[in-house]
Formats: structure tokens, sequence, C-alpha cells
């Protein structure tokens, strides 16, 4: 397949990490002569990098195909991620798919297009998720004021409700010396800030005599890079040493990101979660003690099964207490293949919606209380985009700005009075 006049487009589903390995993969077409264009233009390949967190990723991803088709009849579709190593067959039988590839051989993808004939039937590509044993480094770019830096892959853990390590495999890492080289390949691109993702990130260097810790140190020494942010940490890989030195560090961001679940002890048990509601209680504490201003984010799943009414006020209650900034409310989803889907006492889907719409009001009321300590003070900001007449940014503790006429600022720090609170951001002015 002649690639020097093909025109590929690219989408990514789901999370950070997914878009450090999309960016991975466009750079590698365009080296190879590939002309990249946007996925809602004309495109002789298609690539979906899909998702599978919950259904309705699923329907997302079938609806993109679809999309991508009509717009070009003649188009090669291929679809990789998660969802296609978790159900193949499921997303060959979409209409319009040509080539599907799993986990092991997504970074090969331009050498399997190159064998494959537009009018030929559907080829799947997809290994066993155990012979997945090689982390692959990837980085965003494009993006010239934020990387997203993959640091990890796969996951040890085998949560009840979790696809992730049947999509992704086990956990892996590269060297921490390797890992930097990477890094400093993102320092050339311009990019002020790097946020360090993966699948379960504090377990960095697991199979190798290394740790997290060992790896903020050495990223801490980047001399071009102005900030790094922590994607998502487990709580319970979330240590002192790493809330203090980051507390110390100029360069780590005030900003933490801790799935919680639920409040329910009971719950986080069913779910197979590594902690509980006590060891929450007091990394939320640690890092207040240490900086009451620091921006603390929290994942929480409403509706599992055999959450009883009791059990979401537990979690309710838990959460209006702590002393956090906001919330990411995903209602439960079930997933073939995990040992939730076996438990008999589903929680029905309206309660699930009311559930999480209570939660959505009470991550509102938390970033409200958050933004308005921040009126009438000054925070460094990073500006990375434009809507309309303003420019937008996030302070170092992640409060999303906006500037009215404030030009050749883009991709700068720049000290800003913040002056109202607009619930999904804050105003302010030099």
């Amino acid at each position: 397949m002649s690639t020097q006049t093909k025109r590929i487009a690219f989408h990514t589903m789901g999370c950070k990490l997914n878009f450090s390995e999309t960016s991975t993969l466009s750079r590698d077409f365009i080296r190879y002569g590939f002309t990249a264009v946007d996925y809602k233009d004309v495109a002789d390949i298609y690539v979906l990098n899909s998702c599978s967190v919950t259904n309705n990723a699923d329907k997302e991803a079938r609806k993109l195909i679809r999309q991508a088709k009509r717009r070009n009849p003649l188009s090669l579709i291929a679809v990789t991620g998660c969802y296609a190593q978790l159900r193949p067959q499921e997303v060959g039988s979409i209409e319009g798919v040509d080539l599907v590839v799993g986990t092991k051989e997504k970074f090969d993808l331009i050498k399997y297009l190159d064998t494959i004939n537009f009018k030929s039937d559907l080829k799947i590509l997809r290994s066993d998720i155990d012979s997945v044993k090689e982390f692959i480094p990837s980085y965003s770019s494009g993006n010239r004021t934020r990387s997203f830096l993959k640091i990890q892959d796969g996951c040890n853990y085998n949560c009840s409700f979790c696809t992730i390590p049947l999509a992704r495999g086990r956990s892996r890492s590269n060297s921490i010396k390797k890992t930097i080289k990477v890094a400093k390949k993102i320092e050339k691109t311009g990019s002020k800030e790097i946020v360090l993702t993966g699948v379960n990130i504090g377990d960095f260097g697991i199979s190798r005599d290394e740790s997290f810790i060992d790896l903020l140190i050495e990223l801490d020494r980047l001399k071009k890079i102005k900030r790094i942010r922590i994607s998502s940490i487990e709580p319970n890989l979330l240590t002192d040493e790493i809330i203090e030195f980051c507390a110390s560090s100029k360069k780590f961001m005030p900003h933490f990101h801790i799935p919680l679940q639920s409040g329910s002890d009971k719950i986080l048990n069913a779910m197979r979660r590594r902690y509980d509601t006590k060891v929450y209680k007091d990394r939320i504490k640690k890092i207040n003690n240490i900086n009451p201003e620091i921006s603390i984010g929290v994942d929480v799943i409403v509706g599992f099964p055999g959450e009883s009414n009791e059990n979401f006020l537990e979690t309710y209650n838990f959460l209006n207490e702590l002393d956090i900034t906001y919330l990411h409310v995903f209602s439960y989803s079930e997933r073939n293949g995990t040992e939730a889907v076996k438990i008999s006492e589903k929680v029905q889907k309206d309660d699930r919606s009311k559930r999480s719409k209570m939660l959505h009001i009470l991550s509102e009321k938390k970033k409200g209380a958050f933004y308005n300590k921040f009126i009438n003070t000054k925070r460094q900001v990073l500006f990375e985009s434009y809507k309309g007449e303003y420019l937008v940014g996030h302070t170092d503790n992640y409060i999303k700005v906006h500037v009215k006429n404030l030009n050749n600022y883009n991709n700068q720090l720049v000290k800003i009075n913040l002056t109202k609170n607009k619930g999904s951001h804050m105003v302010g002015c030099i």
C-alpha cells in the first residue's frame, strides 16, 4: 500500500493514556509519509483508539465507526484500544470495520496496514493478554502547553468491576533512565507541563529495583519543563514520602487525583479495593495538613451491585465531610469478564442516575467553595487555549481561569489576579 498520498485520521476515546499512545502512533505514520487529517474530515484511513470502561464507551465507538464510513465509503477503518482487545469479534462485526488490532499489536499498526488490501475481508490481529509483556513508551504532542507522558501500563490489581487488566495486561514500566530520556524529548517540543499517565502509576518500577518516588526525584531535575502533574494515584500507593516531596518541589503541582470509588467499607471490600475509608481519610488529611491550597480530585462509582441506599449515604456523607475539591462520578456499568457481574443484588438504573446526580451537585458545591477561597488572590496560570475572546488556562492547583483580551500569552506562565467565581471557571486579570 503506497503511503505517500494516504490521508489518515485518528480519534482517541477514554483516558490520558490513550491520548499519549494515539499521539505516538500518529507521529509514526507521519514519519512514514502519511498526511494526518482531522477525524471529522475525509480520510483514506480512520483509526479509532477505543475505550471500554463503560457500555456508553462501546456505543460511542460504534457510532464513530459508522460516521467515518459515511464520510468516505471507500476508506479503511482500523480499531485498536481496549474495546478491540476485549471484544475483537464484536468490534469486527460492526459494519465498515476492516482491521481490529489488539494491545500487543497496536504499535505495529503501520506494518499491518501496509499488508492489507482495501478490498479484502476483515482482519483481526489480537493476541492473548497474558502474552503482553513489553512496555512501549509514548507521549502526546501537538498541544505545546501540556504533554501526557506514559510511564506505566497494565495493572496487577483485580478490582471486581474493572476490565483494564484484561485489556492491558499486567503492570509494567520502563527504567527511570529510559523514562527520563522520553521526558527530554518532550522538553524539545516546547511543552511547559508534563502529566504523568498510566493505569496504576504508583506501581512504577514494580518489576525492577526502582520506585515511583525515585522517578519523581529524577523528573524534578528536568530543566525546561516548568510543571509536572500526577494524573491519578491509588490511595494505598500515595505515601507520606510522595506527598511531602511534591509539597517541597517547585515543579510538581499542588494537585492530586485519588480514586475512592466508594465511601462504604462494605462496598470497597466487594470491589476488592486495597484500602478502606480510614486509609483514604488519612491521605486527605495528610495532604491538607501540608498545604490546604492543594486541589484534590476524587473518582467515585455509584450503583455498584449490593450498594443499598444506606451504603450510598455512607459514601455521600463521607465525601461531604472530606476536604476535597471535585468529583469524577461514574455510574456502575456491567462488564463481561468481571466478578461484579456475578453479584445478584443489582441496583436499578433509575437509582444509579439519582445517586449520580446527588454527587454531581455535591461536586459543584465542593468546587465552588474551593474556588471562593482564591477570590482576589494571585496565582500563576499556564495558558493553553482560546475560547472566543478569552484566553484559557489553569493555575498550579488546577483552577480553570478565563482572562479577556490577553494576547500573545498562550503557552506562557503569567501571574493572574483571580476576581470572580463563575462555577465552571474563575475570571481573572493581570
